[in-house]
């Protein structure tokens, strides 16, 4: 998560919050070599000019336990090593001047916390319903918040695991006690989003945390249905049979499906923890304008909309939800989705709504040889935002991901720091 894109890595090692250049956005052609000019700050390489601040911005970083990308390091440690890197990513967190760290607590329908219905997660000791002998996300929500860091907790609501066998679940796993909630699709195990018992469910195992914890927020990533595998179909044909008669189409069902999970779930986390956000971060592009007049002008292979059947924009625009990070992984001047076309674009989205913008950046695209030559530049990402700033919609970014933040191979979180975080964070909340 060489080093390849972030859903090549999703891909590769069944990492979630992919969201970047798929083999769907088809832009292996389309890839440009691109300098990163044209950003305001000369494309030398020169410092940015300075601005102040906004108060209360978001400064963030995601912590991925899917497959062990950020953490654990890997399973099976000890309860006092686990605890001993976790708060390393904290620590890391505060000396690169954040305030927020996004927590992945429900890779694969397990969890990091004792909960009433799911088993502990496997990358915690190897073995899925094995105790690691703690509490993963109390400790992460009372470090965090001793840090003066806010802790979101990051919840994948429909993937089940990164195989196809359900033996190999917990014999006690939801999965295995209702196999028709279940769908094989591109390798992968996933519950039915059409199904109501399935969405009901769902949002009682990750409101469970929410009820337990004081965290600051739900958080979501881009997984909703499936990324398009070719030659593969996602069999809900039963559940449309069964609940789709009201709908032009399937995919209008589907939509409407991620629809009310989105907004029940708002509703509840309301009643559960008043105060509690809830954010999402999607894939970046939402439509393309030679799709729908209102997408960007972009031409990416994967559609949110289209594709995942999440309609990230309405959501904004409803303010079903109180921020959105949309994955904008791509380099300024990058052909088929440019990062200084996508901004103005979202800031667009959430203008006059109630849903705050965040911008989620690449930090782990730095300095990987199989990246287009913007990302071997260490003030790519500098230059991020040094332009979102222009935008007074975008009220923070969100980078990806924690092990990038310590490694730091080639200096681009460094210079992040030291362009535009030379000050320490101020409190995310109200940002």
């Amino acid at each position: 998560m060489g080093r390849m894109s972030r859903r090549g890595f999703a891909a590769a090692a069944a990492v979630g919050l992919s969201g970047l250049v798929t083999a769907g956005l088809a832009v292996a052609a389309e890839v440009s070599g691109g300098d990163g000019s044209g950003d305001g700050s000369g494309g030398d390489g020169s410092r940015p000019r300075r601005r102040r601040a906004p108060a209360g911005e978001l400064r963030g970083m995601w912590v991925a336990t899917v497959a062990n990308r950020d953490w654990p390091s890997k399973p099976g440690l000890t309860a006092a090593q686990q605890r001993t890197e976790l708060l390393r990513h904290l620590d890391q967190a505060v000396k690169r001047r954040l305030n927020a760290v996004i927590f992945q607590v429900r890779p694969t329908a397990d969890a990091l916390w004792p909960s009433l219905y799911e088993p502990w997660a496997q990358c915690l000791t190897g073995v899925q319903g094995k105790a690691p002998g703690w509490d993963p996300l109390g400790t992460a929500v009372k470090e965090a918040h001793a840090r003066g860091l806010e802790l979101h907790a990051w919840f994948n609501p429909y993937r089940v695991a990164n195989h196809t066998d359900p033996t190999k679940l917990v014999a006690s796993h939801p999965a295995r006690k209702h196999p028709d909630w279940v769908v094989p699709y591109g390798g992968k195990l996933y519950y039915n989003p059409g199904l109501p018992e399935v969405r009901t469910f769902v949002q009682d195992a990750m409101l469970d945390a929410v009820k337990k914890y004081a965290v600051d927020a739900v958080h979501w990533d881009d997984y909703f249905y499936p990324y398009p595998v070719a030659g593969q179909v996602f069999d809900d044909d039963d559940a449309y049979a069964a609940y789709g008669d009201d709908f032009a189409d399937r995919a209008a069902w589907r939509r409407n499906n991620i629809d009310r999970l989105v907004l029940e779930t708002a509703a509840r986390i309301k009643k559960v923890r008043p105060g509690t956000k809830f954010g999402i971060s999607p894939f970046g592009v939402w439509r393309n304008a030679t799709t729908d007049s209102r997408g960007s002008d972009t031409r990416a292979g994967v559609q949110t909309y289209d594709d995942l059947h999440a309609d990230t924009r309405k959501w904004v625009r409803q303010g079903w939800i109180d921020y959105i990070v949309p994955q904008l992984y791509w380099n300024i001047g990058f052909a088929a989705a440019d990062y200084a076309k996508l901004v103005p674009w979202w800031a667009e989205a959430v203008r006059g709504s109630s849903t705050k913008l965040y911008v989620g950046e690449a930090l782990y695209k730095a300095g990987d040889p199989a990246q287009p030559a913007a990302w071997q530049d260490v003030a790519e990402l500098s230059r991020h935002l040094t332009f979102a700033r222009d935008h007074p919609e975008v009220r923070g970014h969100v980078f990806f991901s924690a092990r990038e933040v310590a490694a730091d191979s080639i200096g681009a979180m460094a210079r992040v720091v030291a362009d535009h975080y030379k000050q320490p964070a101020k409190p995310a909340r109200g940002a």
